[in-house]
């Protein structure tokens, strides 16, 4: 028998302004662009939650009415649950509509969407502690697996997030982890005594994220029939295919005129034709299915771009210099205790804003192009740089107008 396990991250930053040299000390407001911007975030928002959030979610919600055996997971960053708050609260509850069925799965992640793992492990244990905190408020639900941010994943998360009380967590299935292994299994992370790791199936998940609607492909077009029929294949050489992915997929990355949700609607009941396929969420499927080895992740991997390694976020000197520098704020910001110092601080450890900066026109070049709201990866740079100078000079003035007046 062969698992099924549908997973969706669920993401959007708080977009930098153009904030420009003059701006510094005159200006804290950084992530509120004017209308028509491409960095104005409510308008983003609002477009992506038209066009993919609540179609999608009202799709879903028809297909687990229907299909009882259907299950499906999300992780939600906390940046975003705020934003949906504030600015699209009937997505934000089509979300909890979904999670009230008792077939969804909300997993846990930091609540910035930040690569604190790498810089602060203090951070990070604080960010995730919100993230439970907050999915706990929203949806009445205790998270139970962990996915950090962009699948970014070594053998030293799998040891932390142990230590948090997590069970499982999900990683890239990276080829060059793997070897001759399959993704198709669940594994143990080093050292780790209780959690499992599942890993994604990146060739059949990136058929649909990445392949769906490009008409160069040879398997052009995909259906669902097609699709379900290499999913059954598995069975008889593994225990769980693991279909992760951007919920944008649907409706934002692949336009509703693709067919990409007539094919969602049929795709339960094309995988359910096979009388050995079953859904599972992350938790379930740490729980029934056995790790089959151990599995080393000495280095950081993650499902970006080919090498799946973090160089889309930390790989060139704009990228290493913007995140040294803001984290190297970390013990002054928290010590003044300043909510808003501190939430402007953490919103820019958002790891988009890396990504922004990114610099590689090769084979991912058009990837990070379609996704880079800036002109360039340079003028994302500067926008942080400056805001970063800003804050550095609220956070001096802080501790100049704190400190005790000397006889």
């Amino acid at each position: 028998m062969s698992a099924i396990c549908l997973y969706f991250q669920v993401h959007q930053p708080y977009r930098i302004k153009k904030y420009r040299v003059f701006d510094i000390g005159n200006d804290h407001d950084y992530f509120t662009s004017p209308d028509g911007s491409r960095l104005n975030n409510r308008e983003i928002l609002e477009k992506v939650a038209r066009k993919s959030y609540l179609p999608a979610n009202k799709l879903f919600l028809e297909l687990l009415n229907a299909y009882p055996r259907l299950k499906i997971s999300y992780s939600i960053s906390g940046v975003l649950l705020e934003q949906l708050e504030q600015y699209a609260p009937e997505a934000l509850a089509s979300f909890q509509e979904l999670a009230a069925t008792g077939r969804v799965e909300i997993l846990a992640e930091t609540y910035y969407h930040s690569l604190s793992f790498i810089f602060s492990r203090p951070e990070f244990d604080r960010q995730v502690k919100l993230q439970i905190q907050t999915v706990r408020r929203l949806f009445k639900k205790i998270p139970k697996v962990f996915r950090n941010n962009e699948l970014i994943y070594n053998n030293e998360l799998a040891g932390e997030i142990e230590k948090l009380g997590f069970t499982g967590i999900l990683a890239e299935g990276a080829d060059h982890i793997l070897g001759w292994r399959s993704p198709n299994y669940l594994y143990s992370p080093v050292g780790s005594q209780k959690v499992k790791l599942l890993l994604k199936n990146y060739r059949l998940s990136d058929d649909i994220a990445f392949r769906f609607s490009t008409s160069t492909w040879n398997e052009y077009p995909l259906t669902a029939t097609k699709f379900a029929r290499w999913v059954s294949a598995v069975n008889g050489g593994g225990d769980i295919v693991n279909l992760f992915m951007d919920y944008e997929t649907f409706g934002e990355h692949q336009w509703e005129d693709t067919g990409i949700f007539e094919f969602l609607r049929h795709l339960p009941a094309e995988l359910l034709k096979h009388p050995d396929n079953y859904f599972v969420t992350p938790s379930e499927a740490v729980k029934k299915l056995p790790a089959v080895a151990e599995l080393d992740f000495p280095h950081f991997v993650s499902w970006a771009d080919v090498e799946r390694d973090i160089s889309a976020w930390l790989g060139n000197a704009m990228q290493d210099d913007a995140a040294a520098k803001l984290y190297a704020l970390e013990t002054a910001i928290l010590k003044t205790k300043d909510k808003n110092l501190i939430d402007d601080w953490r919103k820019l450890q958002t790891s988009d804003h890396f990504y922004y900066m990114c610099t590689k026109w090769f084979s991912d070049g058009d990837v990070h192009k379609y996704f880079n709201p800036y002109e360039s990866p340079y003028d994302a740079f500067i926008a942080f740089m400056n805001v970063l100078k800003d804050l550095k000079l609220r956070l001096d003035s802080y501790q100049k107008n704190s400190s005790p007046l000397l006889d």
